[in-house]
């Protein structure tokens, strides 16, 4: 993995994946004690970044591979950008999704016209259910995080921070991402090394699933008990990626973890202050600028929004606690 594949992932995203600003508010700035520049990735096409890796992976593959289908295994966000991806590109998709995942998720990946196997990530193997399917049918496996080609189109991301940060002359910051495997942190990580290497991504995960953060503290690869539940479904992995966590631990600062509530109440003020609408997994990140502040460091920083797939009863519940 290095800059030239991000850089080219790039070019081949170009006219297809939205360019998302940084977003600012006072009212944010004010809470948080600095001032909070956000990333929009719940505007992306689908809902997350993840359409990024989804196009970056798909228009990698040969005329061959598209033709003979794709894989993917997801709780929703990489499905639905798999998905899209697929379906622009005339590419059969299947997509492997848990049994609770959001309700909109499988819904949407569905509309996308992918074939959608459910399963039970409690009891069920996901990884071994996913090889045999994909050695059955011949279809090309595109993993949600531990893809090189999906972290390069996740670096994507990076480059558009460093290029628009640098705009408003601000070249040093931590840079605080929602993390689950690690392919968005790792991307992005990787893209500021070779464009704002005076930045520091920060990964930032749920309380009790903290396995990044656990793997930077002892420089090895650790494993969350639980690998279902919570309201983050969409970055709950049960440990990072081999591929992802040799970058992370290179190049990122130490780990944020951040309760479900603080999530419900970033969720609230991302729509009432920036009329964005964040998932619990999505606002992690902004909930870590605005309610761990002595955990950060430095004037600016910039917090990456990664989806806003949420399910409108959560939506309601954050609005409901949070909203007034």
């Amino acid at each position: 993995m290095n800059i030239t594949m991000i850089e080219a992932a790039a070019d081949r995203l170009a006219g297809h994946v939205r360019h998302t600003p940084l977003l600012t508010s006072p009212f944010i700035d004010e809470i948080a004690g600095r001032r909070v520049l956000l990333k929009p990735e719940a505007l992306q096409h689908t809902g997350s970044f993840k359409f990024r890796g989804g196009w970056s992976a798909l228009s990698a593959l040969t005329e061959a591979e598209r033709r003979a289908g794709v894989l993917a295994f997801s709780s929703g966000n990489h499905a639905q950008g798999v998905a899209l991806a697929a379906q622009r590109l005339n590419t059969p998709a299947t997509i492997i999704m848990p049994g609770d995942a959001p309700k909109i998720k499988i819904d949407n990946t569905r509309a996308l016209g992918a074939e959608v196997i459910l399963y039970d990530r409690a009891h069920e193997d996901r990884d071994a259910l996913g090889a045999k399917l994909s050695e059955e049918r011949g279809l090309t496996l595109i993993k949600p995080f531990d893809n090189p080609e999906v972290i390069a189109g996740q670096g994507t991301a990076g480059l558009e921070i460093a290029a628009d940060a640098g705009a408003l002359g601000i070249t040093r910051a931590e840079v605080l991402v929602c993390c689950g495997g690690g392919g968005l942190t790792s991307g992005i990580a990787l893209a500021l090394e070779a464009r704002a290497p005076e930045m520091t991504v920060r990964p930032v995960e749920p309380e009790g699933y903290d396995d990044v953060a656990r793997s930077l503290r002892s420089h090895r690869i650790e494993c969350n008990e639980m690998s279902a539940g919570g309201l983050c479904d969409a970055i709950i992995t049960q440990r990072p990626g081999e591929i992802t966590f040799p970058i992370m631990d290179r190049l990122c600062g130490p780990g944020l973890v951040v309760a479900e509530e603080d999530c419900l109440r970033a969720m609230a003020v991302a729509f009432q202050r920036l009329k964005i609408v964040l998932e619990p997994g999505g606002a992690i990140a902004l909930a870590a600028a605005l309610y761990h502040p002595d955990q950060i460091s430095g004037d600016d920083v910039i917090v990456v929004a990664s989806g806003g797939n949420v399910d409108a009863g959560v939506f309601a519940l954050a609005l409901e606690r949070y909203g007034s």
